[in-house]
């Protein structure tokens, strides 16, 4: 096994000890993980790991997210891995690319699991999103540019999100797992 891939799987079994609500899907995760190393590209067409980020401000109040032009729906950055194994680089990439801030710290811990089915789209079948997510801190301006993935932004204070049904659960839970910190 690719050491990356071992590494991966081990930081897996750290997240299942942190929160052990997830660990049955952790556990999931570290089999697919090991199925083959195309599961961390586009090329698996069933299903394949992606990067996302919990974007926080630099004093820890607020999350950003965006509104994602393609599913019209207020999420967290993210996208693909294609092929990177490290998935906390893949996370601090798209945050930076999703939201043109800079000075962008990740934490280096998975902070939550999210998989989730996407959509027919095109030539592209319906398959899985194998979703890690990380936290990745602000740590200098805060002024997000828009470009062709977003629509808009909006910096939101963390704990209104508990309450809000119209944000998506997983949005909810990590704005929970944030303020149980």
């Amino acid at each position: 096994m690719d050491p990356k891939i071992a590494e991966f799987i081990d930081s897996l079994a750290r997240y299942a000890r942190t929160c052990p609500e997830h660990r049955s899907l952790a556990d999931d995760y570290a089999g697919f993980a090991a199925l083959a190393p195309d599961v961390f590209t586009r090329a698996h067409l069933a299903g394949h790991f992606t990067g996302s980020a919990f974007v926080v401000s630099a004093d820890g109040e607020r999350a950003l997210l965006l509104h994602h032009a393609k599913l019209d729906r207020w999420l967290q950055p993210g996208g693909h891995a294609d092929g990177e194994i490290d998935l906390a680089v893949v996370a601090l990439r798209e945050a930076e690319e999703e939201t043109g801030l800079s000075g962008l710290v990740v934490e280096p811990a998975i902070f939550d699991l999210d998989r989730h089915g996407i959509p027919a789209r095109g030539a592209e079948p319906e398959h899985w999103h194998w979703d890690v997510r990380f936290v990745v801190r602000c740590t200098s301006g805060e002024t997000p540019r828009i470009n062709s993935e977003s629509r808009a932004f909006a910096w939101r204070a963390i704990r209104d999100f508990a309450g809000d049904g119209s944000l998506d659960p997983s949005i909810r839970r990590m704005a929970a797992r944030w303020l149980a910190r």
